[in-house]
């Protein structure tokens, strides 16, 4: 976007690449298969500006979304651009209650993949019996379904669920992360989605092997030292907007 449209617009350059990150992951999400017809949310902190956050325009599929149609809305849901597209009210009622009280939960992702829902929906939800389920053992919250997430009441009981975890299984519902940063955010949801479609895989075999929680804690300390530098998940991220800029650039307007 050209410097006289931004200004324009009245969007700061920081909002703009925010807008830009955001718009690429929902086409990431939409060439991983985790688009759910015109549903589920991503959601990110516009920079610089208290409370204010970005969601997608109900009504648009993700392979739809773009930097420019993104909905800029504050913490109380209302519009603070003039898109003319309505905002779900189950992605603003959840979202809005952890970009309210959890400073760090910059991006906040909810989807209802088939492995995910399936996941969510079984006694015991994610068990250690994979690489990736190992990653969140001791570090996964529950909270159980309630209906299409629209009332405000619901809040106060996902923020006392989630407590000091920023990954959680909605039972009978899906997945919901977090992260203090979109890409960081991103790879949490690939993992713990790679989690449930291995869970799913090994289950339907016969009995799984569970993996001990002493080799867990291990798994878990030594995770770090697989790591590259630019953050958790950005070259994770910025390799998947690679590949969704050789399908469609569209999302860059």
């Amino acid at each position: 976007m050209a410097t006289a449209i931004l200004e324009k617009s009245g969007i700061s350059e920081a909002e703009w690449e925010a807008r830009q990150q955001l718009a690429a992951c929902y086409r990431v999400f939409d060439m991983l298969g985790w688009s759910e017809m015109i549903y589920n949310h991503i959601t990110l902190k516009v920079p610089g500006e208290d409370g204010a956050f970005l969601i997608n325009p109900f009504g648009l599929h993700f392979s739809e979304v773009k930097a420019s149609n993104l909905v800029k809305i504050d913490i109380d849901g209302n519009k603070l651009d003039d898109n003319p597209y309505p905002v779900n009210q189950a992605g603003f009622t959840q979202h809005s209650v952890f970009h309210r009280h959890l400073s760090d939960a910059h991006c906040i992702m909810h989807t209802h993949t088939t492995a995910g829902m399936a996941v969510s929906s079984v006694e015991g939800g994610l068990r250690p019996t994979n690489f990736y389920a190992c990653n969140f053992i001791g570090q996964l919250a529950y909270h159980d379904f309630e209906g299409v997430t629209v009332r405000s009441e619901e809040g106060e009981r996902l923020i006392e669920h989630l407590g000091d975890k920023r990954a959680m299984l909605l039972r009978n519902h899906g997945i919901l992360v977090m992260g203090r940063t979109l890409p960081e955010a991103f790879i949490k949801h690939w993992a713990l989605q790679r989690a449930c479609e291995i869970q799913i895989a090994t289950m339907s075999m016969g009995a799984p092997v569970e993996i001990s929680d002493e080799v867990v804690a291990v798994h878990q300390r030594d995770l770090s030292k697989v790591s590259i530098p630019g953050g958790p998940g950005k070259a994770d991220f910025d390799a998947m907007v690679r590949l969704v800029d050789r399908i469609d650039k569209s999302w860059r307007d």
